[in-house]
């Protein structure tokens, strides 16, 4: 494919079916009705296409080019991906082709799977109802943009967690991140000692925002019974039961 000549740069603009042929986006049963829409977008740039060559559903050339395969399904699966990772190693030119998602999820699917498309290599086609397409990413090297403040921010959570309280990967329970441990801290202070002001809970607990914690009352933990005092409620009771030894240094 040459430089500059990616099908996304030249189609943002939909390509028609011509008229009278049936939408093959619309209750699409079979990977093969995703061709023609697809056929259609290849050749529109100068490519001469043909299905089911070797194991790749589609290939298309132009001229001396390196060829462009796509691989079709009828919804993202780990398999599509798969069989187009296997695709590289015949060229760097692979895409993915399957009916635009529809429903609650699309966006987020579209979105999540582009993303995923990027992170590979690979280019990704949707087909609509009536047969259009659209190119939302074409295949090439991948080199994603760090985000500086993503980073401190989970640096700051993981210097703030007392000990290691979450097996990794296990969310049954309930993640401990370092706010409820705060707040676990906060509440094991009020049961042992009472109504306390803030101030007071802070020092005890070296929780420097202890006062602010508290007024927010986010678990409905704390209960303010004067300006800046607070006493611990009954479900606050029941979250220091719940989440026995989860705040505590290991």
């Amino acid at each position: 494919m040459r430089e500059g000549s990616t099908l996304q740069a030249h189609l943002r603009i939909w390509l028609l079916l011509p008229a009278g042929a049936a939408p093959y986006g619309q209750g699409m049963e079979r990977e093969d009705q995703l061709y023609a829409p697809v056929k259609a977008l290849l050749e529109g740039q100068g490519y001469e296409v043909k299905g089911e060559v070797g194991a790749a559903d589609v290939v298309a050339c132009r001229g001396d080019e390196p060829p462009v395969i796509v691989e079709l399904k009828l919804k993202f699966a780990l398999s599509l991906y798969h069989q187009a990772i296997a695709r590289l190693a015949v060229t760097d030119h692979v895409y993915v082709a399957v009916p635009r998602p529809r429903g609650r999820q699309a966006r987020r699917m579209i979105k999540d799977n582009t993303a995923m498309c990027r992170r590979l290599g690979l280019g990704l086609i949707c087909v609509l109802e009536d047969g259009r397409t659209e190119v939302l990413c074409d295949p090439g090297p991948y080199a994603p943009r760090k985000s500086k403040k993503k980073t401190a921010r989970l640096l700051r959570e993981f210097s703030r967690l007392r000990g290691d309280p979450n097996a990794g990967g296990a969310t049954r329970h309930g993640i401990v991140t370092a706010y409820r441990q705060d707040a676990l801290a906060c509440a094991a202070h009020l049961a042992e000692q009472g109504a306390c002001k803030g101030a007071e809970v802070a020092r005890a607990t070296g929780v420097a925002r202890a006062t602010q914690l508290m007024a927010s009352n986010h678990y409905g933990w704390f209960m303010r019974v004067r300006t800046g005092i607070y006493q611990l409620t009954d479900a606050g009771r029941e979250g220091l039961v719940h989440w026995a030894e989860s705040w505590e240094e290991s």
